[in-house]
């Protein structure tokens, strides 16, 4: 299957980290039936996911429901050398059962990506293998340089950046929101409840069976005093204002000025469906006094 080059990027997208690793390739295939027929017209994944199997399982869906304007972003690993970073894109294609990745991330920055993987990332894009590049997980000062050297090649220089943004947690910090626009790039954020953080469930400890205890990784991001205050403000409001934090804080993340699209995922249809009513939401005096509390703090 081919995915179109110009295939539109709806403000959610679903994201398949759960696919091979915490759901079986039954129920993924119904949810992302579920998110096509609600309008999600953007997935995303990765090799580190499942070590491929969600790219294996969105590939079987793509060729046996053949749908109409999807895009599909995944992500290569380090390291970056020339052969490893070739190698990655076929092997990512021939999971995907693509002749073109819509959206080809560095699903990190590493020293390993010196010019020669910037030639072989301009000259897959002119091969038509990859219609766009981007990165995630990279500081803003290593951004701006990544940039500018791409520039000062003659390539194109990467076009999305994808950051972890939440009430919580925020990768857009002023220095990075500058780059973005002053290089134009697109933004693309994920986890807007903080992989479940925000939504109080792990006040007692860590949930067995949860994303904090599947990839305990994101206990250290998220068990930072600034997190646990932020997570107790947005209780305040959620209880004065009568609504669930969740429901606040996916609100937030989707009226984040500067971002195209926010990423969701989970288990089941549920989780979906909070993001969709949360781009619904129109209550803002409840997002006000989020932003009241911050300015009181």
């Amino acid at each position: 299957m081919t995915t179109s080059s110009h295939a539109p990027v709806s403000a959610i997208g679903f994201g398949g980290a759960t696919f091979g690793r915490e759901i079986d390739e039954a129920t993924a295939f119904a949810l992302l039936d579920y998110a096509r027929e609600k309008g999600v017209t953007h997935l995303d994944t990765a090799v580190a996911y499942g070590n491929g199997k969600s790219e294996e399982i969105i590939g079987r869906w793509l060729a046996s429901r053949r749908p109409a304007g999807m895009s599909v972003a995944t992500k290569a690993l380090p390291p970056y050398s020339p052969v490893e970073l070739a190698a990655a894109i076929d092997l990512s294609l021939r999971r995907l059962g693509s002749e073109a990745i819509d959206l080809f991330y560095l699903h990190r920055w590493d020293v390993s990506l010196g010019d020669e993987g910037l030639a072989v990332l301009e000259n897959a894009r002119q091969a038509g293998k990859l219609a766009r590049a981007g990165i995630t997980n990279i500081a803003p000062v290593t951004l701006a340089a990544v940039l500018e050297r791409q520039q000062a090649l003659g390539y194109a220089p990467f076009e999305v950046l994808q950051c972890n943004q939440n009430y919580a947690v925020t990768e857009m910090v002023p220095d990075m929101q500058a780059i973005c626009a002053k290089h134009r790039l697109e933004v693309v954020t994920f986890s807007p409840l903080g992989a479940g953080f925000l939504t109080g469930k792990h006040q007692s400890g860590v949930v067995a069976g949860s994303r904090f205890d599947v990839s305990p990784g994101h206990q250290a991001i998220y068990f930072q005093p600034v997190a646990q205050q932020r997570l107790q403000r947005l209780q305040t409001v959620a209880a004065r204002t009568g609504f669930l934090p969740e429901q606040l804080a996916l609100a937030w993340a989707l009226r984040r000025p500067g971002v195209s699209t926010v990423l969701v995922g989970g288990r089941t249809t549920a989780h979906l469906d909070q993001a969709l009513a949360a781009q619904r939401f129109q209550t803002l005096p409840a997002l006000a006094e989020l932003e009241e509390a911050d300015s009181a703090a």
